[in-house]
């Protein structure tokens, strides 16, 4: 597939804190519920296992399969939206998340792939990956979330 017929959304940003401690905060269910506001996150983080993401009120928003993962590196999701019939319709897209030791930071890279162009969930992530980032940012820089919803 050439580039043109796949959308990609790529977020980077530089976090104060070890790879190690970064890692844990992505893949541990009750860190992640402070800065990705109250979702559960379901998986045993197993090459080939399902993973999903649920709301408070049990609706499932987000599901796919663990890929890859090579802590604390790199990890390779299967995702596909569950809750909008739009984005869900589109099928699976790609996420790539990558920790690479910065100085006395971690620099963190989320990239999204879906093979098609202009698609919709790759719209949608492009809304929703700053803001799930910058709360992650800011609790392992400060101890506090700054973004209570989306």
């Amino acid at each position: 597939m050439s580039p043109s017929e796949e959308s990609r959304f790529v977020y980077v940003t530089f976090i104060r804190t070890t790879p190690e401690r970064l890692w844990e905060a992505l893949t541990t269910p009750e860190i992640m519920r402070q800065y990705w506001f109250g979702m559960i996150l379901d998986t045993d983080w197993a090459v080939g296992s399902p993973w999903k993401l649920v709301f408070t009120d049990g609706r499932v928003a987000d599901a796919g399969e663990i890929l890859e993962i090579d802590a604390p590196r790199r990890l390779v999701i299967k995702w596909r939206n569950e809750f909008r019939p739009e984005l869900h319709d589109e099928g699976y897209c790609r996420c790539t998340i990558e920790l690479e030791p910065h100085q006395a930071a971690v620099k963190l890279t989320i990239t999204h792939v879906m093979e098609r162009s202009e698609s919709q969930m790759i719209k949608a992530v492009s809304g929703g990956w700053p803001a799930i980032l910058s709360n992650l940012k800011s609790l392992l820089e400060t101890g506090e979330a700054v973004i209570s919803r989306f």
